[in-house]
């Protein structure tokens, strides 16, 4: 390709509403722009990077075994229905009614289209296992949609569903595509960590996430300094401090006149925060819950969803919290009638604490579970943070900043029982088909990588995904001996297997040099008569700061270095 005949522009300034690198790069560098917030278009050097990407995910999907395919991007709301997520999934489904007044949603995921196309097909357990994938159009209504390519309403997915016939294939199948996903990541250049990470709104018993560790990331990760150990802080475990279980006191009240918080309670009574139990009040569906939690620990609300079955909690109000009777600042679960009462398992872990007295300034000393307030839900609801206990046993949580590129869920029978996807088995009994299934962001993927690989002057892409593999830059072509040696090299180096952007451009050698490296592009050729009269060809790979200059008869050979 010329760079004469190129379609777009680069850019000198970054848009003002690009705050991280990647957009302002990718941006800037004449990849992608911007039609609407969290809608983009890609341009010629941004598509041809995604083709490469699509590439690589179609070669080691294949490999693994998995079979292409491709569904629909609007569906009948029906099928949404039919899974129990048309009106739960978050953001909300983006839907419409077509002219035969039909609900239809635009797909943000396609579990349901899958179990549907599984169904139809599986008879027997001689139908499974198998893996479907497909590279196709999402559409998601973020409220905040930011980043560039990192987080978007409409993008591209890699998406794949393993179907199979019982537990022992499904940790088969889930494996092999996280031998898959290994491959890929390494491919386009990047070196990601494997975390714990939570469910969501796809579902499941067990997930786990690729993380590209870097300080422009925006999820959180913990990751223990003794061991292996690494988890999304949405699903973070640590392990909790835990207390001799002395004997019960007996419950009595006190004047707190003032106190409004935990801290201003431990303060008054001379005690770690670890010795109160902390209550906290969530509106789920609805419904004021109270959440119970020591003192020294805070509620994460994700584990609080999970534990209530996937409702969402949100804070209640003040007016909330008045209607059903309670105390802001003085109250607990303790004589607590017709609300329902969750509580951490730290409240296990310890005896005679203080607590609320659901009384304006008092507060009770002694309370104990069981004996004064009772759990209708007992789990993990505590946020883990840096410098709290691994839950291994090796080593303390240390916190780091990460992107997202790819995400594996075990499935289960959470989408078969409630569609009727089944198989016979050798026995002619009905069983509900297990699935997994496996999401890559392509547009992120392609994003994530210039985080992981830029500097001051630009992108410095992995050859893999780079649109071009060599930047010819051409200077003094009005000579008509240079124009006649860039063009014979630009053959020369096309015959040899290399795609090559040729400037061709009338434009000063630094608006040259300054496009190459802003366009991460891994080699630069450059011919000039000062290259000429130097020896022959400069030769220069991205990420060195020095150019070498050859015989012309040795750039292929130079450029094959710069390359491997």
């Amino acid at each position: 390709m010329r760079s004469s005949q190129l379609f777009g522009k680069t850019l000198r300034q970054a848009p003002a509403d690009a705050e991280n690198i990647s957009h302002q790069l990718l941006t800037r560098a004449g990849f992608i722009q911007q039609i609407a917030a969290g809608i983009f278009s890609l341009q010629p050097l941004g598509n041809r990077s995604i083709t490469k990407i699509r590439d690589i995910i179609r070669d080691e999907m294949d490999r693994a075994g998995g079979q292409e395919v491709n569904m629909p991007v609007v569906q009948p709301r029906d099928l949404w229905e039919e899974s129990g997520r048309a009106e739960t999934f978050v953001p909300p489904l983006a839907s419409f009614k077509d002219r035969r007044e039909r609900q239809m949603v635009i797909a943000p995921t396609h579990e349901e289209t899958a179990t549907a196309m599984a169904r139809a097909s599986v008879t027997s357990y001689r139908d499974l296992p198998f893996t479907i994938y497909q590279i196709q159009t999402k559409f998601r209504d973020e409220t905040r949609p930011r980043g560039g390519l990192l987080r978007v309403r409409e993008f591209e997915m890699k998406d794949a569903y393993s179907f199979d016939a019982d537990e022992e294939g499904m940790d088969r199948s889930f494996q092999s595509m996280i031998g898959a996903y290994r491959r890929i990541f390494k491919r386009c250049g990047l070196d990601v960590v494997m975390v714990e990470a939570d469910s969501g709104g796809i579902g499941g018993k067990d997930s786990n996430e690729f993380v590209l560790l870097t300080e422009s990331g925006e999820d959180i990760i913990l990751m223990s300094d003794e061991s292996d150990y690494a988890a999304n802080v949405e699903k973070a475990a640590f392990t909790k401090k835990s207390f001799p279980i002395g004997e019960l006191g007996e419950v009595e009240e006190f004047a707190t006149p003032g106190v409004k918080t935990i801290d201003e309670l431990a303060r008054q009574e001379g005690v770690s925060r670890s010795k109160t139990a902390k209550a906290v009040f969530y509106t789920v569906d609805g419904e004021v819950v109270v959440v119970t939690i020591r003192g020294d620990y805070d509620v994460n609300e994700t584990k609080l969803r999970n534990l209530l079955g996937g409702s969402e909690p949100r804070l209640s109000t003040p007016e909330e919290v008045k209607a059903v009777g309670l105390v802001a600042g003085s109250a607990s679960a303790v004589g607590l009638k017709g609300i329902r009462s969750v509580v951490d398992d730290s409240i296990t872990m310890g005896s005679n604490y203080l607590a609320g007295a659901n009384k304006e300034g008092f507060h009770l000393r002694n309370v104990n579970i069981d004996r004064d307030f009772k759990a209708d839900i007992l789990g993990d609801i505590a946020e883990a943070k840096k410098g709290y206990p691994s839950p291994d046993g090796k080593g303390k949580l240390v916190a780091r900043r990460g992107i997202e590129v790819g995400h594996v869920f075990k499935l289960g029978n959470v989408y078969s029982s409630k569609m009727g996807a089944e198989y016979t088995d050798e026995d002619g009994q009905q069983n509900q088909i297990l699935m997994g299934c496996y999401g890559i962001g392509v547009g992120r993927l392609l994003a994530a990588a210039v985080e992981a690989n830029h500097d001051d002057s630009g992108m410095v892409l992995p050859r893999a995904i780079a649109p071009y593999d060599v930047y010819l830059a051409g200077l003094n072509l009005n000579d008509p001996d240079i124009a006649g040696k860039a063009e014979m090299l630009y053959e020369s180096l096309q015959n040899a297997g290399y795609e090559v952007l040729f400037d061709d451009r009338d434009a000063p050698p630094g608006v040259k040099f300054k496009d190459a490296d802003l366009m991460g592009i891994p080699a630069r050729v450059v011919i000039s008569s000062r290259s000429i009269e130097n020896g022959g060809v400069e030769v220069k790979a991205r990420a060195e700061k020095e150019s070498v200059v050859v015989a012309e008869t040795d750039t292929l050979e130079a450029v094959r270095k710069v390359l491997s």
